[in-house]
């Protein structure tokens, strides 16, 4: 398979280093033409950090990238593109007041003799990438009127418009229906006849089994594997991507779960355009137990986590909270019958930065140092003093701005502040999220002491590692509804397996 795919670009010794964080270890890659290079890893494995650097958004640290055998530099993306890279980014990069057209062609707009841009001929070539993409999108709409899969789209178009040599695919399909999926699988196969070299990254599996030529496996910034994917299995991944052991987050007491605390009954948000972001969801969650919810970007569970705290008022279904129904409809009203969140950005969702550490502490627990008209700002010391010591939160003083705090110490300051409100059941989305691994672990720790204080705690993640060694239940989620559910101690393979139920039909196909 090699010789018909010779390497385009290759990566030698790649390093790089951000303040406080390596997010590539001596990584060495190898970029096929005229092949899909599949790239798959947990959550800051690296795998973006290595394509913003073959983009020429990141420079490496230490390292080279070669091209035909020479080593390129490049300092920007334009320089990248002029060496024929493009890529998707998982963020769309598009202008929501702008015609699909000028976000297609910005700053490499047609003109006419020099002078000014070619608008109509800006519109023709939109067509046929439109055509080409079997969008029957018009050029001269507002891109901010399009829904979010046919944006995808555009940026998909507006890679395949540099004519590129090599594209860079982040997560293409995160936004888009099972059709436009089909028409993008078909334009990657027309594009690797032309002798392209594409970088698929995504962690659908099915997708990655069906489309993949070659796969490399990045864990904590090092390539644990690189083959083609002749002979390659979902073990195979799993064990690439988080070894054979797994953190020490596990229980160390014996479980001892009470009453259920809350359930959720066919829970249904409905999408725009159609089907549902949150489909026919039930579960339930008893005192001392921690449920893990898994699954992909896009699977539905931060919106169900939204659902429960009365964020979609078009939801339907039915929640209750230690055997009553939750009737109420604002936060406020779910927060006083016994639910807490701890949200997923807690910078802008969970903390006020310019507050002190006491203000954002005892935020949503006010009510209880009242006073008539007045705070009783003793007796809120008094609570804000308690709840760091019993949360451990290392502060000078807690007059100073929550800002001052690190990542993990913020993290503990958002979830003090949820557990002021006394709650039943507490819900954590991405808890671990943009803390080093000495503030994960204090994290987990206070997680499994909350659990045996009797605390129901359901927990969003996509690190795979985490919610096995820390979930006493998993139900994994995707394209909106439950796909699974298994009790602790569960082999990764099959969790994996449930994000991506065709996953394993496409692996038996494939080895046929």
């Amino acid at each position: 398979m090699s010789a018909d795919h010779p390497i385009g670009l290759s990566i030698r010794d790649g390093v790089k280093v951000y303040p406080g964080t390596r997010a590539l270890k001596g990584v060495d890659f190898d970029l096929r033409m005229g092949a899909v290079n599949v790239l798959v890893g947990e959550n800051g494995a690296g795998k973006s950090t290595l394509m913003k650097v073959i983009a020429g958004v990141e420079e490496l640290t230490e390292g080279r990238v070669e091209m035909a055998g020479k080593v390129v530099h490049f300092r920007s993306k334009s320089e990248a593109v002029a060496h024929g890279i493009g890529i998707v980014f998982q963020e769309l990069n598009l202008f929501p007041n702008m015609t699909v057209a000028e976000n297609i062609f910005i700053a490499r707009e047609p003109t006419r003799a020099g002078m000014d841009i070619d608008a109509a001929k800006q519109r023709e070539a939109t067509r046929a990438l439109m055509a080409r993409l079997e969008q029957p999108i018009d050029p001269d709409t507002p891109l901010g009127t399009l829904r979010i899969g046919q944006q995808q789209i555009v940026e998909i178009a507006k890679a395949l418009a540099q004519d590129a040599r090599i594209l860079i695919l982040d997560e293409p399909t995160s936004a888009l229906s099972a059709a436009e999926v089909e028409v993008l699988f078909r334009v990657i196969a027309d594009l690797k006849r032309q002798g392209v070299g594409i970088v698929y990254i995504s962690h659908r599996l099915e997708e990655l089994i069906r489309v993949g030529d070659y796969i490399t496996v990045l864990r904590d910034g090092a390539i644990t594997g690189a083959r083609s994917m002749a002979g390659v299995d979902i073990p195979w991944i799993v064990r690439a991507m988080i070894g054979d052991s797994s953190k020490e987050f596990g229980r160390t007491e014996p479980a001892n779960f009470g009453a259920e605390v809350f359930r959720a009954d066919n829970i249904c948000l409905p999408r725009l355009g159609g089907g549902y972001t949150v489909d026919h969801v039930s579960l339930s969650v008893h005192a001392g137990e921690i449920v893990g919810l898994y699954g992909l970007m896009g699977a539905g569970r931060t919106e169900f986590l939204e659902c429960v705290m009365a964020q979609h008022p078009h939801s339907t279904g039915a929640f209750h909270v230690a055997g009553k129904p939750l009737t109420e409809r604002d936060v406020p009203g779910r927060i006083a019958r016994g639910i807490a969140l701890i949200p997923e950005d807690r910078k802008r969702d969970g903390l006020v930065q310019i507050m002190s550490i006491r203000e954002n502490l005892t935020l949503s627990a006010l009510k209880s140092y009242a006073t008539g008209f007045h705070l009783n700002l003793k007796a809120e010391m008094k609570g804000a003093m308690e709840f760091v010591k019993r949360m451990t939160i290392k502060v000078a003083r807690v007059e100073n701005p929550v800002s001052s705090l690190s990542g993990g110490n913020q993290q503990k300051v958002v979830i003090g502040k949820a557990l002021m409100t006394n709650p039943k059941i507490l819900l954590m989305d991405e808890p671990s999220r943009g803390i080093d691994i000495g503030a994960k672990a204090e994290v987990f720790r206070t997680m499994r002491r909350l659990a045996a204080d009797g605390l129901g705690i359901l927990f969003v993640t996509s690190d795979l590692d985490e919610v096995l060694a820390l979930s006493d239940r998993i139900i994994v989620m995707a394209n909106g509804r439950i796909t699974g559910e298994f009790p602790a101690g569960t082999d990764a393979a099959a969790v994996i397996s449930a994000t991506a139920p065709n996953a394993t039909k496409a692996v038996k196909e494939l080895a046929a």
